[in-house]
């Protein structure tokens, strides 16, 4: 391991409660941002860019069915999305892959006046946020 890799982001596992769809909301917004099909088994299947990978699994396992962004857990995932009018386009694409605007009414500054994002929520509640990097 070297000090550019230590700490870096390895994986992030989301558990779902309908694979199906979330391979289909999921797997759309990340080949949109360069990710790349990576595993797939019965309950998940999983997306790689570079060394982060980032899986959806409906587990066995799984004790509920609803995911609340504000509640203790995970809020978000946030994704550098390119510059502005490829956040703009991308935002405007998902609304027609499952995903729906949150915070429209300050967007592209709900995170602040110096910082311009979309953000977004699937059909089980889980954010993304996309962030124009230039």
């Amino acid at each position: 391991m070297t000090e550019e890799t230590r700490g870096a982001l390895h994986h992030v596992e989301l558990w779902v409660p309908d694979l199906a769809r979330a391979r289909d909301e999921w797997g759309w917004l990340l080949a949109r941002l360069g990710y790349q099909d990576y595993q797939d088994w019965p309950d998940g299947c999983s997306w790689r860019r570079g060394a982060t990978y980032i899986v959806v699994e409906e587990s066995p396992a799984l004790s509920g069915r609803t995911h609340d962004r504000t509640a203790p857990g995970l809020n978000h995932l946030a994704f550098s999305a390119g510059i502005r009018r490829e956040v703009e386009a991308l935002a405007a694409a998902a609304l027609a892959h499952g995903w729906r605007e949150l915070f429209p009414e300050k967007y592209p500054h709900a995170g602040g006046p110096d910082h311009f994002a979309a953000y977004l929520v699937n059909s089980d509640g889980f954010e993304a946020e996309l962030v124009a990097t230039g």
